[in-house]
């Protein structure tokens, strides 16, 4: 496949990234990676969450493969480097939430290719956390599961939910599907005034990391979610609450301080499926994988464990 550009400079990853280019069954080009383990007794399949791309997890990365696993990932359609979906590349935008598991399908392709070492798990951020869990259903082909603040529900005022409950669905039968939804905006990653109202992490270190890629390389930024993508998510939380839960023995993390998506959703979810264990870390924000020291030690500390147990 044709290798794909890739910033190692701002990754801060692993020496070896194999990143490439894959055409979905859909003709929408996705971005890949690989960033294998020399020592890799299994493979990690990492789904990313709204609005990220795959220099994002280069210190996860790092600390994954060094601790014995490759690791898979993929921007997924209309983020990243990964094609977008409009004329407006800010806008974060998919005509159906499924095609998302073709995207999947994608990166399975792209890990058999490359003879990805078994067994595989999944490790599943807030949007990929919501990807994640359709996939699990419909048989992805992994051992275990840990979700990170999966978005199984979005966080809204209460003055928001009567829109939202009419708004998105309403434009797309107008037309109107393209729109930004109403209140919201583009991440400010400012490291001099963006830290102390952010909702992701607080670690400066990390966010600092964060804003240091969107300035230098604003391909990687996207704005926020247009009606159709707002509507297609709302419809496919409501979705995966409906749905049988998998077999897959998982386990779920969610910060205290959370406020991107909805802990309740995640408790109603975690609440009938037996081979998950829910597990809420104080004073966490949304970005578990890079938040202080002391939480993203224990999140790593318990998931390697996990995966750990069932690769040996």
């Amino acid at each position: 496949m044709p290798s794909a550009p890739y910033r190692a400079d701002l990754a801060e990853g692993p020496d070896d990234a194999r990143v490439e280019y894959a055409q979905t069954v859909d003709n929408i080009r996705l971005r890949l990676c690989l960033w294998p383990s020399s020592t890799a007794k299994a493979t990690i399949l990492l789904f990313p969450g709204r609005t990220e791309y795959i220099e994002k997890y280069g210190r996860v990365a790092r600390h994954l493969t060094a601790s014995g696993y490759s690791v898979a990932t993929l921007d997924w359609r209309g983020q990243g480097l990964s094609d977008r979906l409009s004329d407006d590349p800010l806008l974060g935008h998919v005509l159906r939430f499924r095609d998302y598991q073709t995207d999947v399908a994608t990166l399975l392709e792209f890990t058999a290719r490359h003879g990805t070492p078994a067994p595989h798990f999944l490790l599943a951020h807030s949007m990929g956390g919501c990807i994640g869990l359709r996939a699990l259903t419909q048989g992805l082909p992994v051992e275990r599961a840990v979700f990170s603040a999966p978005m199984w529900g979005i966080k809204m005022k209460s003055s928001q939910r009567p829109a939202a409950a009419i708004l998105p669905a309403l434009a797309r039968l107008t037309g109107q599907g393209h729109r930004y939804t109403p209140g919201s905006r583009p991440v400010d990653y400012d490291p001099t005034t963006g830290f102390d109202d952010n909702l992701l992490t607080g670690d400066l270190d990390h966010f600092a990391y964060l804003c240091r890629h969107q300035q230098q390389d604003p391909r990687f930024a996207l704005g926020g979610p247009s009606l159709v993508w707002f509507h297609e998510a709302l419809r496919e939380c409501r979705a995966l609450v409906r749905l049988p839960r998998p077999t897959t023995p998982a386990r779920i993390y969610v910060g205290t301080r959370e406020d991107i998506v909805t802990p309740e959703a995640i408790t109603r979810i975690h609440a009938n499926w037996p081979q998950a264990d829910l597990a809420k870390i104080d004073g966490a924000r949304h970005e578990l994988m890079m938040e202080t020291p002391d939480i993203r030690d224990r999140f790593f500390k318990e998931t390697l464990a996990f995966f750990d147990a069932a690769a040996a």
